[in-house]
């Protein structure tokens, strides 16, 4: 499982620079919004580093680390939440940040409500999904190559939002879950022809 090999990751890294649990300022996170499982790993390992080492855990929104890699004014990032389904998420860079403008969404490609021209747009629902991102080009939107949020593009804004006091006691953390329904039921995939 992820847990079994995300924590002696953390501590080879940790002993790789000369440091432990306890000489960090606080523990950060991809909160969401992504798989489930992955989203629970995550939190639980930040929430059990830092209650072990006394620490704050900061929580950074995937989309965010997204729009801060394409690194435009305004930029719309988009992520495959699988099931048919896109995560989306409109961001502005203010004073240095990427503040969410309107709220994060989940629902069908053709359910994105798209910017006017100029924004750029990023992820990778829009190589899963070729018709959204015909849709978003001929809608003038600027398609850059971010893909997936990666920890080096997380670090940053977890660095900032720790500075602006932001950290958060690890019992207060939880998944950013979109989605009210993370999986189908089995009659719902035998309806749609699969297998219970």
């Amino acid at each position: 499982p992820h847990s079994e090999t995300l924590l002696p990751l953390v501590r080879e890294l940790l002993a790789n620079v000369g440091l432990m649990v306890g000489d960090l300022d606080a523990i950060a996170f991809g909160v969401g919004p992504g798989a489930f499982t992955g989203l629970r790993v995550a939190c639980g390992a930040a929430q059990g580093l830092a209650v072990a080492a006394d620490l704050p855990v900061v929580p950074v929104v995937s989309l965010e680390t997204l729009a801060a890699m394409a690194g435009g004014e305004r930029v719309l990032a988009l992520l495959d939440a699988r099931m048919g389904e896109i995560y989306s998420g409109r961001f502005v860079r203010r004073d240095g940040r990427y503040v969410l403008d309107g709220e994060i969404r989940v629902g069908a490609p053709a359910t994105v409500e798209l910017p006017e021209a100029g924004w750029q747009v990023c992820g990778n629902a829009l190589k899963v999904y070729p018709e959204l991102a015909e849709r978003c080009r001929a809608a003038g939107l600027v398609v850059a190559t971010a893909e997936v949020p990666l920890a080096a593009a997380m670090l940053p804004l977890a660095v900032a939002a720790f500075e602006r006091g932001e950290a958060i006691d690890p019992a207060q953390a939880a998944p950013l879950y979109v989605r009210d329904k993370v999986a189908k039921t089995v009659a719902e995939r035998l309806q749609e022809g699969g297998k219970a």
